[in-house]
């Protein structure tokens, strides 16, 4: 008697987790069903300026530009396209460009120099060179402006006594001012390259300072 309660608990154990097992197979299987149909789209969707609902069963360009949302079958959002605007992607386009050619090019100055320390040698050695040769061209031009007061005098001496400026003294009052023209343009270009050269070396030492 005890047996035949028992095997009759047992079956009904048994037959109640098969009902759970199968509801709980239903279950999942419905989810899978019910999410595969989900994620199909069949409608797209957008709004154009005015507010207004535009529906198709294929993407177009209007639904590119203004964005769109993806339908299912029961009109259901399955996925949002944001609006694609033109320029935006041209100025993205062109920053990504620029960003792509900074890295590079510290990557070109992390090689070259290594670190900021020696960028600095560097600079500072260029920079006491072109120091040394404006020094030496002032130099030259205070002499050459010297030697011009001389001249303008002995060339105002023939002038006071009503006589000829011999050719000699006007060939070397002409070179004289050749020089210092020539001199004065000479240290112009120096000063623009020592400039130059500093503002193209804070760059690099600046950008070689952020990568280490």
């Amino acid at each position: 008697m005890n047996r035949t309660i028992y095997l009759q608990n047992t079956n009904i154990k048994t037959k109640k987790i098969f009902r759970i097992l199968l509801a709980t197979l239903c279950i999942c299987s419905s989810a899978s069903v019910y999410a595969e149909s989900q994620a199909k789209a069949v409608w797209y969707r957008y709004y154009d300026k005015n507010g207004v609902a535009n529906i198709s069963t294929s993407v177009t360009p209007a639904h590119i530009k203004h964005g769109y949302e993806a339908l299912d079958r029961n009109m259901q959002v399955v996925q949002r396209a944001k609006s694609y605007n033109v320029e935006k992607d041209l100025q993205q386009s062109t920053s990504r460009a620029t960003e792509i050619r900074r890295l590079e090019q510290d990557t070109r100055l992390k090689r070259a120099y290594g670190n900021s320390s020696v960028a600095t040698n560097k600079r500072n050695e260029l920079l006491n060179n072109l120091k040394q040769q404006i020094a030496l061209q002032n130099q030259s031009l205070k002499q050459y402006q010297a030697d011009r007061i001389t001249l303008k005098r002995q060339e105002m001496e023939f002038y006071r006594k009503g006589k000829t400026i011999p050719t000699a003294l006007k060939e070397r009052i002409k070179y004289n001012t050749e020089n210092i023209e020539r001199t004065k343009s000479y240290i112009e270009n120096l000063q623009n390259t020592y400039r130059n050269t500093q503002t193209y070396y804070d760059d690099i030492i600046s950008r070689l300072k952020k990568q280490e």
